[in-house]
């Protein structure tokens, strides 16, 4: 009777995929029961003309889902082998018969290192981007090699063809050497990326996927996979990323448990109205060390997932991919039609771009609306976010005021797989790559809009949706760039405005001149000043400058902002102007008020979220303290980890508390920060002063508070004294603050035995009085060398000023 009841509806084929997912979640045993339920309807499902099973059988080169067991138990039943895999890369016809229904734009969100890029890499695997021979290998390892009329050993496709992948994006990187070392980060594509082991720039890739929930007629789903980066300072690619897909999949380490940014990621997911679904995933769940059963839990009683539905994968043996696929074809919703849509009328968002030298910018964009294809002229407008009399931002709605002044030729249409494959055109739901000759990715921001030159006017009264958060990345903190040597500027300030092409998160100040950019004083010469997102980007920043244009630059101490007040005094009266504002913020130490000016001052404040294991809470704790910590919160999140919280100056948060946190956790311990009520806090701060020879080196002079001033100056002389390199003249190095040296260092001079010339006496024995006489001469050479001499700084001496604290 049930089953006769679906007979009637039609539904048989939803039964079965829903009874399977649900299965899935709920770990109940249903599939003997739909074996039951096929067998007796075999005809009725080879007779029925909307079966997307029977379709896909019957037409080549198609082939069904490949990691379902309701549909292997289907095929099983009727004995019916299905064809060779497809790919996106082999069968790019089907995209144009893909409705927006079948369209899946999900994102892989988690801690760092927890393994995004190698599992992408698995799923590029698995759906056939990599090609056939590494695709036939993500299925065997799953088990499904028996439902297919091909195997691997005699696939007649050219094997010799997909034995190497080239990956054409921001730099030409082939994956090669199947039989060697096995590289699975296809998907970070700079060499910091690759070098270091982690993503700094987010990657996107499309693929098609057989799935039952398909309704076009192919039944294929196509999915736009984007990888994003883990770490807190390249936090604002994650909100970027979040901000054009339906899902996201969230990894945790079953080794690692819960880390701090794994909160945060959920926290900007679960916040995004656009994002429909939030899925749990394990990662790295075959290593000795992985706490599978604990870390779900965690996951359970910190997020609210149900344990049942938590992934478990590892891209190492390759288990779990398929089982994430599927969850990722049922649970993410398809992007939403706009309301106006006719199918006609062209809007692309901007999701990302980039410069390539000798194509210059790459957008990746996102059909909403219409299509896109070469040759035509297209416009690049950027939706302008209007304000109501309350001052309330409209983020949706119609007319837009759009900034349109150029338009361009579109030379290059295609797919990112994630190597670049001319399509010619793009339809709606899709996302690829577009070049039409722009030279600054800045002028294609994320968030701006793609249209049609020839239809702008009519796009002004359409709609087009804004995005509710700044794709705009601001800078977190900001330091002075200077080169090594004082006439490689010009070369530095070209090497750095190439470098912004490619990594909009710099803001770089500067004037136009060589004379008037930002000082550096005698020690350092002329500088730019940088913004940047986090000290990790600052390091970044660094080896991208040594890697790719052979520049060895020096940045100092990150700069932070502090809230002069000035009171109302005879002395401050006659040290500063009448119009002079009673309150001013600064960032430049040279600024800061001198001897005998009455004020006080206000620091930066951030909150600061810790997660790690329950034996280093005492080391924590006190590291906390140390820091000048205040409003300190700890809570279990499981048996074997604890949540810290606190609130810290800013200032000890960009020195070396990162590493300090990690030396008195053994590495375990992580950590983000985000903004603190109230942002501005006072304190009994004063200015230290490094002094090389009795001249102040402003780049080295630091802020501390009072209480800890005289400690951090002895450090910083003693850590000074070990890197300046050693001089012909004597390097004496001081701490001054509050008009008084408070520590005191000196790098002894090279000394030439002026006695002895080539290993033989140049003086004899006999009267003294001549040997002095030559020690005293080469005195006096000593101090004049002294006074004209330069000491030379290097980037290890304004390490020794961030790392101060120990």
């Amino acid at each position: 009777m049930f089953s006769n009841r679906l007979r009637k509806s039609g539904q048989l084929r939803h039964f079965i995929t829903s009874s399977y997912c649900y299965s899935r979640k709920n770990n109940v045993r249903t599939l003997p029961m739909l074996s039951n339920i096929i067998s007796q309807n075999q005809s009725i499902l080879l007779s029925s003309k909307n079966n997307t099973f029977q379709k896909s059988c019957n037409r080549k080169n198609i082939h069904s889902t490949i990691a379902n067991p309701a549909q292997q138990t289907l095929n099983e039943e009727e004995n019916i082998k299905l064809p060779r895999p497809i790919s996106i890369d082999r069968d790019v016809h089907l995209l144009h018969e893909i409705p927006l229904e079948d369209v899946r734009n999900f994102c892989l969100v988690a801690h760092v290192d927890h393994g995004k890029s190698s599992l992408a890499s698995r799923i590029l695997e698995l759906t056939g981007n990599l090609g056939i021979e590494q695709q036939w290998t993500g299925i065997e390892h799953a088990n499904l090699s028996s439902i297919y009329e091909t195997t691997n050993q005699d696939d007649n496709i050219d094997k010799s063809s997909s034995a190497s992948v080239s990956i054409q994006g921001r730099n030409d990187v082939k994956i090669k050497d199947l039989g060697g070392k096995e590289q699975i980060e296809l998907l970070d594509t700079l060499e910091v990326e690759k070098e270091r082991g982690i993503t700094v720039k987010a990657s996107a890739a499309s693929m098609i996927y057989p799935h039952p929930t398909a309704k076009g007629p192919h039944g294929v789903l196509l999915l736009n996979m984007v990888d994003s980066p883990g770490h807190v300072d390249f936090a604002s690619e994650v909100v970027r990323t979040l901000c054009f897909v339906q899902g996201a999949v969230l990894l945790f380490d079953a080794a690692q448990g819960v880390q701090a940014q794994s909160l945060s990621v959920h926290e900007k997911a679960k916040n995004m109205s656009n994002v429909g679904a939030i899925i749990p995933a394990l990662t790295k769940v075959d290593l000795p060390s992985a706490r599978t059963l604990d870390v779900t839990l965690s996951v359970s009683d910190l997020f609210g997932f149900d344990p049942d539905g938590v992934i478990h994968t590892s891209a190492r043996s390759r288990k779990g991919i398929g089982d994430l696929l599927e969850i990722v074809c049922h649970d993410v919703p398809s992007p939403l039609q706009l309301p106006d849509d006719d199918g006609k009328i062209l809007r692309a968002h901007v999701v990302d771009s980039w410069f390539e030298p000798l194509r210059g910018v790459v957008c990746l964009v996102q059909i909403l609306s219409g299509e896109l294809s070469e040759s035509v002229r297209v416009s690049i407008v950027e939706p302008h976010i209007n304000k109501d009399q309350s001052g309330v931002k409209n983020y949706s709605g119609s007319p837009h005021s759009f900034n349109a002044k150029d338009h361009y030729s579109v030379q290059d249409v295609g797919l990112v797989l994630p190597h670049k494959k001319r399509t010619g055109k793009l339809s709606r739901g899709q996302m690829g790559y577009v070049i039409i000759g722009l030279r600054d990715p800045r002028q294609a921001r994320p968030g701006s809009v793609m249209v049609l030159h020839k239809e702008l006017s009519t796009v002004i009264d359409m709609d087009i949706p804004v995005l509710g958060v700044a794709t705009n990345t601001q800078s977190v903190l900001y330091a002075s760039v200077h080169p090594m040597e004082g006439e490689g500027f010009e070369e530095l300030l070209n090497a750095v405005d190439r470098l912004a092409l490619n990594d909009t998160g710099l803001e770089i100040h500067r004037t136009a001149g060589n004379a008037n950019s930002e000082g550096g004083g005698p020690f350092l010469g002329p500088g730019l000043r940088v913004g940047f997102q986090g000290l990790l980007h600052v390091e970044v920043f660094q080896q991208r400058l040594l890697d790719e244009f052979d520049i060895e630059a020096i940045v100092t101490q990150p700069k932070v902002p502090y809230k002069i007040t000035y009171f109302a005094s005879k002395s401050n009266h006659n040290q500063r102007s009448a119009d002079a504002p009673s309150t001013e913020t600064i960032e430049d130490l040279s600024k800061w008020p001198g001897q005998g000016v009455r004020y006080k001052v206000k620091e930066p404040i951030v909150d600061v979220r810790i997660i790690s294991p329950m034996e280093f809470a005492g080391n924590i704790m006190d590291l906390i303290k140390k820091k000048r910590g205040t409003r300190m919160d700890t809570k279990p999140i499981d048996e074997a980890t604890w949540l810290f919280k606190a609130s810290l100056p800013w200032a000890e948060v960009v020195t070396d508390f990162h590493d300090e946190l990690k030396t008195s956790t053994a590495g375990y311990a992580s950590f983000d920060t985000f903004e603190s009520d109230p942002p501005f806090v006072e304190s009994n701060l004063v200015k230290v002063e490094i002094m090389l020879n009795g001249d102040v080196v402003e780049p080295l002079s630091f802020i501390s508070h009072k209480d800890n001033a005289q400690a951090q100056g002895r450090i910083v002389c003693k850590k000074l004294q070990d890197v300046l390199p050693r001089q012909q003249f004597v390097t004496v190095i001081q701490a001054k603050a509050d008009s008084r040296f408070i520590a005191s260092e000196r790098i002894r001079a090279y000394r030439k035995d002026v006695l002895t010339t080539g290993g033989s006496k140049a003086v004899g024995g006999g009267d003294i009085t001549r040997k002095k006489k030559l020690l005293e001469k080469q005195k006096k050479g000593k101090k004049r060398q002294q006074v004209s001499g330069k000491v030379t700084l290097t980037q290890a001496a304004f390490n020794s000023v961030i790392s101060r604290s120990s």
